[in-house]
């Protein structure tokens, strides 16, 4: 009886916490443009509270359950595999789902995290094919996954030019195919810089950028330290000892093997990268740069209990969306970085909001 009488309490108390912090809509930053009001109105996720997973609502958790989730999930086959050459002999790749697919069918192109590869982004790929119903073109940056460095250079943050040299890929191989795209977490970084660059004259359709870290100048040094240090740990791992013998020539070389976080990872990237200077890359590679230019229909989703990519690299650029009539700026209280785990079964609400976007937006261009 004594255990009952604390423990109702308790009960109540931590129902009232979750209700209160975590249970709430979204913040939504737009223009009141007919088509904005269109997608949101029928992207039902975006008008209605989002409901956390209770035993997982704290931004912690939610990371430890993604990595929990990724880590059992059933491993994905993939239709096929179409590696690219580029001219300097590095390669890329186009990582198909839905081949069998009628060939108008809609394609939504993936660019992944920052040392994601075909199967780290499986359950993505996944949900969109069974879900969204559409083809999947998942695009594998340099050094990902199966694929190794084949010169030295690669970015995290993605290179348009290859980027330019998958879509054309997928469009030869698709030439009836709408185009759409999402980039998770750095992959925006790649997505956001080439829809600034080409403007107007973008073949891809609608897009979303789902938990970006905005400007390269200073958002990794916002990054919760803990999770700055173990990614980076993660990036050396990846894509700097093994592939030592193509990079230790360069005179940045040393100073790149002795960072510790993410911010000063970045800072040294610059020749691995193509670059002369940090100047150099921050210009070339920083979406922050071109991101006005961006001028097709995107989502941006961000949440504010996120450590890796912090909520103020949002508010300091806040401005600039708020003069864009084709950005819609989704932020929420909780879903940590690119988790967003909804309900008691833990699945995720950025999965089903994407699909919910997509579905309406296609619709619109449709009519």
């Amino acid at each position: 009886m004594t255990f009952i009488l604390i423990s109702l309490p308790l009960l109540f108390l931590a129902t009232a916490y979750y209700f209160i912090t975590a249970v709430k809509k979204p913040s939504l930053i737009y223009q009141e443009t007919p088509q904005n009001l269109a997608i949101i109105k029928n992207t039902k996720s975006l008008t209605k509270r989002y409901f956390p997973t209770p035993w997982l609502f704290n931004t912690h958790f939610q990371l430890i359950g993604l990595g929990f989730i990724k880590g059992f999930a059933k491993p994905l086959n993939y239709d096929r595999q179409d590696v690219l050459t580029m001219d300097d002999g590095g390669q890329v790749s186009v990582d198909w789902l839905g081949l069998d697919l009628p060939e108008d069918t809609p394609t939504l192109l993936v660019l992944h995290t920052i040392s994601g590869n075909p199967q780290s982004m499986r359950g993505f790929v996944r949900y969109i094919r069974e879900n969204l119903g559409w083809r999947v073109a998942l695009c594998v940056r340099r050094g990902h996954g199966e694929m190794t460095l084949k010169s030295p250079s690669f970015n995290t943050m993605g290179n348009t030019d290859d980027f330019a040299a998958q879509i054309k890929h997928i469009q030869s191989c698709f030439p009836k195919s709408a185009l759409y795209a999402t980039g998770i977490s750095a992959g925006s970084g790649v997505l956001a810089q080439y829809l600034g660059k080409v403007g107007k004259d973008s073949p891809i359709k609608a897009a979303i950028a789902y938990c970006p870290a905005y400007d390269m100048r200073n958002a990794f040094s916002r990054a919760v330290p803990f999770y700055s240090k173990m990614m980076t740990k993660k990036l050396h791992t990846l894509f700097i000892t093994p592939n030592k013998e193509h990079l230790q020539h360069l005179d940045s070389f040393d100073a790149l093997t002795a960072t510790q976080d993410l911010h000063e990872f970045h800072q040294h990237l610059y020749e691995v990268a193509g670059n002369e200077s940090t100047e150099d890359y921050m210009q070339n590679s920083n979406p922050a740069v071109v991101f006005d230019n961006i001028k097709i229909p995107l989502l941006i989703l961000n949440a504010k209990d996120d450590p890796v990519c912090h909520i103020d690299n949002v508010y300091e650029h806040q401005h600039r969306i708020e003069a864009m009539p084709n950005v819609i700026l989704v932020l929420t209280d909780r879903g940590s970085h690119c988790a967003y785990f909804e309900g008691i079964t833990a699945k995720s609400w950025a999965n089903r909001m994407i699909k919910e976007y997509f579905t309406s937006l296609a619709k619109l261009q449709s009519q």
